[in-house]
């Protein structure tokens, strides 16, 4: 086998468990390793350190598999990982208000790259490193076994994958596509666009956030920007908001936004649709003066990496501002960044620099995050990208 040899003190991060190498930290390499094989992992003294995916391209060299020295990184080893997987959320029992979850999550789930969604039938797979890539197919074999779906589909078409250096691939790799495939959830039926959807079709991880957004949203008047196909929206409405204006600016994503309200039996007459740019829209309402009782920002990813944190963080600031100056006095801001780039700590101090700028006093009355199918491993806090602030304007 191949073996990555570290530069002297460069196994630390190693050591506490922290799964990737980056290249930097490699003094050289043994072998000739191709890419998305298999590699030993060796400080400069020559200790083993963890089996690891190797990618030259990219600038995290390896992604670590194991961190047992006898381990053998094959089928046997992929199959006991996507079974611990499936018992983990089995014992969720997500299953009896939804038929849809996470079912593999990457390295919290000890499969670097790995995503596996569940949508009823259907499973989709995004491979998004390259040790992922390279077990491709015995992953979709057994997970075909297992699980026994309908259908495989592949949706590598994450940013993830660019940074890898990998081509953007989707596809069935099992099955047919069933004619109809709806997330249901909490009693809502959601049209799905598993070929060309946002992620691997839906938001998976905002479940828990959008039943909090139906408690909070009674006899208000809400906004949902960023509202994609209509998610917090049908919550809010049915949690009995007084009104209800969504922003997007895709015309596809409200198309299907609509026909969910529609077919969840919903009041349509309380919502109202915008297709616009949700910066541009904000200060068109702040300068017609209009007032919210709650706001909902769900932007998409500002920073992919840590190279676009400060672009983000000033896109994060400018919605959030507008957002206190639209707010009735005593009015609520659900306020989310799934950036990875963005800690929860800088998060936090942004909206504060926000609510400072729009001359308002807030205080935090819920920290959120992603739902529990989303686990994240103690040692990889890169895996809590989603974060979320439930913010009281005073009155």
């Amino acid at each position: 086998m191949s073996s990555l040899v570290l530069k002297a003190g460069k196994e630390k991060s190693l050591l506490r468990k922290h799964p990737w190498i980056f290249s930097g930290a490699i003094q050289r390499v043994e072998g000739t390793p191709k890419n998305g094989d298999t590699v030993q992992v060796m400080s400069s003294n020559r200790r083993f350190l963890a089996h690891a995916a190797y990618n030259p391209t990219s600038n995290i060299a390896a992604r670590v598999w194991s961190w047992e020295e006898q381990e053998q990184i094959n089928a046997k080893f992929f199959r006991k990982k996507i079974k611990a997987a499936i018992a983990a959320r089995d014992s969720l029992a997500i299953e009896s208000y939804s038929n849809s979850w996470r079912l593999i999550h990457a390295e919290s789930d000890g499969l670097p790259g790995l995503i596996v969604d569940r949508y009823g039938e259907v499973l989709v797979i995004q491979l998004g490193s390259a040790g992922a890539e390279r077990w491709k197919d015995v992953i979709t074999d057994i997970l075909q076994e297992l699980c026994k779906p309908a259908c495989i589909y592949e949706r590598s078409d994450s940013d993830s994958r660019r940074l890898e250096g990998m081509e953007l691939r989707n596809g069935i790799l099992r099955g047919e596509m069933p004619d109809n495939v709806a997330v249901i959830e909490h009693g809502f039926h959601f049209r799905l666009d598993i070929q060309h959807g946002q992620k691997t079709g839906f938001y998976l991880d905002q479940r828990d956030n959008r039943a909090l957004t139906e408690a909070l949203a009674r006899d208000k008047d809400v906004l949902n920007c960023f509202c994609y196909t209509g998610g917090f929206s049908l919550y809010a409405l049915r949690g009995s908001a007084k009104s209800v204006l969504s922003i997007d600016t895709s015309a596809e994503a409200l198309c299907i936004a609509t026909e969910n309200v529609s077919r969840n039996g919903l009041d349509d007459a309380r919502a109202k649709w915008l297709e616009a740019d949700v910066f541009q829209a904000l200060r068109k309402l702040r300068d017609q003066d209009r007032k919210f009782d709650l706001i909902i920002l769900d932007p998409p990813k500002f920073a992919p990496t840590a190279a676009f944190v400060e672009k983000a963080a000033r896109g994060y600031k400018d919605i959030n501002l507008l957002a206190f100056k639209l707010l009735n006095p005593g009015g609520l801001l659900a306020s989310y960044s799934c950036s990875g780039g963005i800690s929860t700590d800088l998060f936090q101090k942004i909206i504060a620099g926000a609510a400072l700028d729009a001359g308002v006093e807030a205080q935090i009355v819920h920290h959120l995050h992603e739902s529990a199918d989303h686990p994240v491993l103690l040692s990889f806090p890169e895996g809590a990208y989603l974060k979320g602030l439930v913010l009281r304007v005073a009155s």
